[in-house]
C-alpha cells in the first residue's frame, strides 16, 4: 500500500494534482498489476493537513519510537534517547505501598547505619520474580536498562546480597508485620490454617557444613542430591501466613512442632490447623492441642488398629456432593476418643 499523485489538466490548461492511497492488485484474467485507489484524499492544495498529522501520529502507535524517529514522524525537536517499560513496576510499587511491606522494611531498617539501598533492592528483587525471573547478577542490569522501578540510588549486585543477609536475620519480625498489614487490609479472618511442605534440591556433589542442605526424601525424586525443606502456612483464602525454610533431612512431621510454637507467638488466637497424612503422629496431634488449638489430619486409609476399627463402624453416608459422600465415626474413649471423617467418592470407588 502506497500513497501516489495523479495530475489532470483542466479545459484552461491548469494542472490539479490529487492525493490518493493505492495498492497493486493483479488483474485475475490478464494477470497484469494495477493500482486500485482505496481513498483518495483530495487535491494537493485542498490537503487537510490536521486530519492527515492525526492519520500518521496514529499509525505511529503500532511502530516503535525508534522507528517513527528514524521515519521523521514525531512532530518535535525533542530526541528520542531510550524507554522503559513502568506498568508492571508502578502497579507492583502500589501494591508494594499498600500493603505496608516499605513501612515494615523502614522500621527494620531505622536502627541501622546501612549506606546500600537495602530497601529498594528488596523491591527490586521482588519486582523481578514478578515480571522477569531472572538471576541475582542479570537483575543489576535488568534495572538499570530493562525496567523503571523509580528507586533512588543504581542497584549493584552487592546490594542484593546484603539485603538479603538482611531479611535473613530479621525476617521473622518482617514476616509478622506484612502478614499483620495484609489481614488488615483485607479483613482476613484467621480461623483455619493449611500447612504444606515441599523440598528443593541442589545440584552439588555435597551438602557442606550447612544447618540445612542434606540427603533426604526427595519430593522430586531427587535422593541423591542435598536438598532443604520449605513449608508454607496459608489462611482458607490462600493468603500466605508464614513460610519456613527447614534441614533437608526433616520429615514432615517434625516439621509441626517448631512450625505451630512459632505461630503461636503471633497471637492468632484459636485456630484450626488442617495438614495432610505426613503430619499424622500422637505427638503433633497433643502439640497442635496447646492452647486450646483445633486440627484437621488426613489420616491413613489402613495401618492402625484404631483406622481400621474407624473404617469397619457401620452408619449411612450423608452426600454432600456427587463426588463426595461423609460419615462421621468416634473411636475410643475418654481423653482418647477420637472423631474420624470418613469420606467416600463412589466415581473413585468403581475406578
Amino acid at each position: 500500500m502506497y500513497v501516489r499523485t495523479i495530475k489532470r489538466r483542466n479545459k484552461d490548461g491548469s494542472e490539479v494534482e490529487y492525493i490518493q492511497l493505492a495498492h497493486n492488485t493483479r488483474h485475475p484474467e490478464k494477470g497484469y498489476s494495477r493500482a486500485e485507489v482505496v481513498y483518495s484524499f483530495g487535491r494537493r492544495d485542498q490537503l487537510d493537513v490536521a486530519a492527515l498529522k492525526r492519520l500518521v501520529s496514529s499509525l505511529s502507535r503500532f511502530i516503535s519510537p525508534e522507528d517513527a524517529q528514524e521515519l521523521g514522524v514525531q512532530d518535535t525537536d525533542l530526541k528520542f534517547i531510550s524507554s522503559q517499560p513502568a506498568g508492571g513496576a508502578l502497579l507492583l510499587k502500589g501494591l508494594w505501598k499498600r500493603i505496608g511491606i516499605d513501612g515494615c522494611l523502614a522500621e527494620a531498617l531505622k536502627d541501622r547505619a546501612f549506606k546500600a539501598p537495602i530497601g529498594d533492592a528488596i523491591f527490586a528483587m521482588v519486582a523481578n520474580r514478578a515480571l522477569a525471573p531472572s538471576s541475582k547478577l542479570a537483575v543489576e542490569e535488568w534495572v538499570d536498562k530493562d525496567v523503571h522501578l523509580d528507586i533512588e540510588q543504581p542497584i549493584q549486585v552487592q546490594h542484593l546480597y546484603r539485603s538479603m543477609d538482611f531479611l535473613l536475620k530479621h525476617e521473622k519480625v518482617i514476616q509478622e508485620k506484612v502478614f499483620w498489614a495484609t489481614a488488615q487490609l483485607l479483613n482476613l479472618t484467621v480461623d483455619l490454617i493449611f500447612f504444606d511442605t515441599t523440598n528443593t534440591y541442589f545440584e552439588m556433589d555435597g551438602p557442606g557444613d550447612s544447618e540445612l542442605l542434606a540427603f533426604g526424601k526427595s519430593k522430586h525424586k531427587r535422593d541423591d542430591l542435598p536438598q532443604v525443606t520449605i513449608g508454607l502456612a496459608v489462611t482458607r483464602e490462600g493468603i500466605p501466613v508464614r513460610c519456613w525454610v527447614l534441614p533437608g533431612n526433616q520429615n514432615d512431621a517434625k516439621c509441626v512442632d517448631q512450625v505451630q510454637k512459632d505461630l503461636n507467638d503471633w497471637k492468632l488466637g484459636n485456630v484450626i490447623w488442617a495438614m495432610d497424612r505426613g503430619m499424622t503422629s500422637v505427638e503433633n496431634r497433643r502439640n497442635l492441642q496447646r492452647a486450646g488449638g483445633q486440627y484437621i489430619l488426613g489420616e491413613k486409609l489402613r495401618g492402625t488398629n484404631i483406622n481400621e476399627e474407624a473404617l469397619n463402624r457401620g452408619g449411612r453416608f450423608k452426600v454432600i456432593r456427587e463426588n463426595l459422600h461423609i460419615k462421621e465415626v468416634f473411636v475410643g474413649e475418654g481423653s482418647g476418643r477420637r472423631r474420624f471423617v470418613i469420606a467416600y467418592n463412589p466415581e473413585q470407588a468403581e475406578h
